[in-house]
C-alpha cells in the first residue's frame, strides 16, 4: 500500500499535468494538502479561493487565510451570497447540487480571468460512501478532484500533513451550515448565523480536537459531538443551554449517537 508521502508525489504529477489550476480552499486538512500540493508542483501557476458567506463560518476564511501566508500561495475570495441561488433556501435533498453549480461556476470564471486552466476541490476517497449531489455539479463543470484520483482517504490526508509539517492535520473537520438544517427546512440568514453562533460558542467550551455539530430542528438545537465534547459539555450544560436559547433556540438536547458525518442523510 502506498504511503502518504508517495501519495503526495502522485499527487503533485496529477496537478503538474494540469499547467495551473485554482483550489476551491475552506483552510480544513483536505484543501489544505491540495493547495500545498499544487503550490509545490506549479508554484505562481496555483491559488486559492476562498468563499466568503454566511454559510460558512468566519473562522474558516481567517484560518485559510493564515495557511494561504505559512505555504506562500496567493489567496484570492470571492464574496458569495448562497441565499440568492434558486433552490437554496428551500432546501431540497439536492440543495448541495445547486449551490455547487453556481459556486464553482463563480470560481471557474474567477480562474478564466487569471489565466488559470483548471479548478481543483478537496473530495477524497471516503466521501463516496456518503450522499453527496454536489458531485454532479462537479462533474458537469469539469472540476478536478485530484486528492481522490491519488487516492487519498481522509486518514493519509491528515498523516501527510503531519509529515509535510502542516498545521491544518489538527483542525477538526468542517462542512457548509446549510448541513445543519434537515432537508425541507427553510434556511435563512438568520438561521445561519444561529447555528455558526452556536457552534462558534461551544468549541469555547470542548477540548481542542474534538468534533461537533449543532443541527438546527426548527427551534430546537440537537448537538452531535465526539464523547470528549460530550462530556464537556454535559458538564457545563447550565451556561450552553443558556447561551443557545440567547441565540434563539428554544430547546437544546444532546444526541447520544454522538457526532457522525452526514447525519441528515440517514432519513433519504
Amino acid at each position: 500500500m502506498p504511503r502518504p508521502l508517495d501519495r503526495y508525489e502522485d499527487l503533485k504529477r496529477i496537478l503538474s499535468q494540469m499547467g495551473s489550476a485554482a483550489v476551491a480552499f475552506s483552510g480544513g486538512a483536505d484543501s489544505t494538502l491540495l493547495l500545498k500540493a499544487a503550490h509545490d508542483a506549479l508554484g505562481d501557476g496555483s491559488m486559492a479561493v476562498t468563499v466568503l458567506s454566511h454559510a460558512f463560518p468566519q473562522d474558516e476564511a481567517d484560518d485559510a487565510r493564515r495557511i494561504c501566508r505559512d505555504i506562500g500561495a496567493r489567496l484570492e475570495t470571492i464574496e458569495f451570497d448562497v441565499l440568492s441561488v434558486p433552490m437554496f433556501a428551500e432546501n431540497p435533498p439536492d440543495r448541495c447540487y445547486h449551490c455547487k453549480k453556481a459556486l464553482f461556476t463563480a470560481i471557474r470564471d474567477l480562474a478564466r480571468a487569471n489565466g488559470i486552466q483548471a479548478v481543483a476541490e478537496g473530495s477524497n476517497v471516503d466521501d463516496d460512501s456518503d450522499y453527496r449531489p454536489g458531485r454532479r455539479a462537479i462533474a458537469e463543470l469539469g472540476v478536478r478532484s485530484p486528492l481522490r484520483d491519488a487516492g487519498f482517504s481522509k486518514g493519509e490526508i491528515r498523516e501527510c500533513l503531519r509529515e509535510l509539517g502542516v498545521s491544518a492535520c489538527a483542525r477538526p473537520s468542517s462542512a457548509c451550515l446549510a448541513s445543519r438544517f434537515p432537508y425541507g427546512e427553510r434556511i435563512t440568514r438568520e438561521g445561519l448565523l444561529r447555528v455558526g453562533g452556536a457552534e462558534r460558542f461551544l468549541r469555547t467550551v470542548v477540548p481542542e480536537l474534538s468534533q461537533l455539530r449543532v443541527r438546527s430542528h426548527g427551534g430546537s438545537a440537537r448537538i452531535e459531538a465526539d464523547a470528549a465534547a460530550t462530556e464537556a459539555i454535559f458538564a457545563r450544560r447550565g451556561e450552553c443551554a443558556a447561551e443557545l436559547r440567547r441565540l434563539g433556540f428554544s430547546y437544546i438536547s444532546l444526541d447520544l449517537e454522538g457526532y457522525r458525518t452526514g447525519s441528515l442523510n440517514e432519513v433519504l
